[in-house]
């Protein structure tokens, strides 16, 4: 399995450190590039770790909807 997509997202999270101790427009710009990354990089990722985080979602959301549901 190729793992060429964790290029853009390293990329990204090191964008983000780098940039998160300043308090200027750049650090939004920052933030910006580093959720674009992140998205890029799970297109680009193989279909067994989007099926993986697929699953995951689903597990949350569930969750989530149980305790709403039981809330009202």
């Amino acid at each position: 399995m190729p793992l060429f997509f964790l290029m853009t997202l390293v990329t990204g999270v090191i964008t983000g450190y780098l940039f998160k101790r300043n308090d200027d427009e750049i650090t939004y710009i920052a933030g910006v590039l580093t959720a674009v990354i992140f998205i890029v990089s799970l297109v680009l990722a193989p279909w067994q770790i989007q099926f993986g985080l697929l699953i995951f979602v689903f597990m949350i959301t569930n969750k989530l909807l149980h305790k709403h549901k039981n809330w009202l």
